[in-house]
């Protein structure tokens, strides 16, 4: 009872502390409430822990709360006695990688033999549906090159850890998920760059073999590496399995805080119209990936896969792509806006489809 009257004693506050926010807005202008509105979201976080329901929420809400601290305090993000904070994002992204490796085994390509068509159709659906969006949105949105460019690239890139989450939260098919995110995150390194140079080489100069590498460095040879641990060591690293979930969160929200505070001028002359696109991006991947599946006669529950996984990118690898570029602060933008946003979709999407078990499951319960 004392744990959850704490929860609701930060939701009280987060309240109030909005309400403080709102009058200096009013009076002062938005740039003197800052510590105001990350301390609402810092509250809200904390309050939502308290509730079933709400408690998906709660790290998309700390990572708005992260996002809004490096919107007032960028510098803090940005350099530090010489050190560039963007030097983390590459060794941040090989040890999320890592640990998905980790998470791996043999029997997860076992799908791709089980359930060929399945596979084939979600990971073509991922390639051909988010990246073409990206194109389409890049070239109405009016930005500057380097921006644009960045649109396409979430949509260029694979799917991510966070889809198997949700997919499992939806009542999908988590089995198909892990198959298609772990193939199409292998295939990354040839499709990627191909893709990129295919629908951005007009806006932005892409090296392909460059880009190739750099996935390689930041994809393969960690899952690769942690391929190896997991069968030396399975059964034996317990704390690593349970420590590398919390990780991999920690290390998306620092890489988002850092892209963030780089590009903060960028996102204060683009940041609502910016948000307006990705959230498009993001929700026309969910219904075209669904009913992609649904025109292909696939059962309910895969249709729910195919639509998280085409949704839900690797923004994180996109981050790390930009970063290698040398376009942190431009091409960086959308994917650090993507990834927020995709979770706090992802986890409305798999909320409601959790409360709706699919077709033939009804069937079965009632029976």
């Amino acid at each position: 009872m004392k744990t959850f009257n704490l929860f609701k004693l930060s939701l009280g506050l987060a309240i109030v502390s909005l309400i403080v926010a709102l009058v200096i807005i009013a009076t002062s202008g938005i740039s003197a409430a800052g510590p105001f509105l990350i301390l609402f979201f810092f509250l809200i976080g904390i309050g939502f822990r308290g509730y079933e329901q709400l408690k998906g929420f709660t790290y998309s809400i700390m990572i708005f709360a992260a996002v809004t601290t490096a919107m007032y305090y960028p510098n803090n993000f940005v350099e530090l006695n010489g050190f560039k904070f963007s030097t983390l994002i590459i060794p941040l992204i090989q040890i999320i990688m890592f640990g998905m490796g980790t998470s791996m085994s043999v029997d997860d390509f076992i799908g791709v033999v089980k359930t060929p068509k399945a596979v084939f159709i979600g990971v073509a659906a991922q390639f051909m549906i988010m990246p073409l969006i990206g194109f389409t949105l890049a070239n109405f949105s009016g930005f500057e090159p380097e921006i644009a460019a960045g649109i396409i690239l979430i949509g260029c890139s694979p799917s991510g850890l966070a889809s198997n989450v949700m997919n499992y939260l939806a009542k999908a098919n988590l089995a198909l998920s892990i198959t298609i995110t772990s193939v199409t995150t292998l295939l990354a390194p040839v499709i990627t760059p191909l893709l990129m140079k295919l629908l951005a080489g007009e806006l932005v100069e892409i090296n392909m073999l460059n880009m190739m590498w750099d996935i390689c460095k930041m994809v393969i040879i960690p899952i690769g590496a942690g391929l190896i641990f997991n069968k030396l060591l399975h059964g034996k690293s317990k704390w690593l399995d349970a420590a590398m979930p919390l990780v991999s969160m920690l290390g998306i929200g620092l890489i988002i805080t850092i892209i963030t505070a780089a590009g903060r001028n960028s996102l204060l002359e683009i940041g609502f119209l910016l948000i307006g696109l990705v959230l498009i991006h993001n929700l026309f991947g969910y219904t075209l990936g669904y009913w992609t599946g649904r025109l292909f006669r696939m059962p309910e529950k895969d249709c729910r896969t195919i639509a998280i996984e085409v949704g839900m990118q690797n923004g994180g690898l996109a981050s790390g792509i930009a970063k290698e570029m040398g376009k942190i602060a431009t091409i960086g933008l959308a994917p650090a806006v993507f990834g927020p946003l995709m979770n706090i979709t992802g986890s409305i999407l798999a909320s409601y489809w959790h409360r709706r078990p699919p077709e033939g499951e009804i069937e079965s319960i009632k029976s």
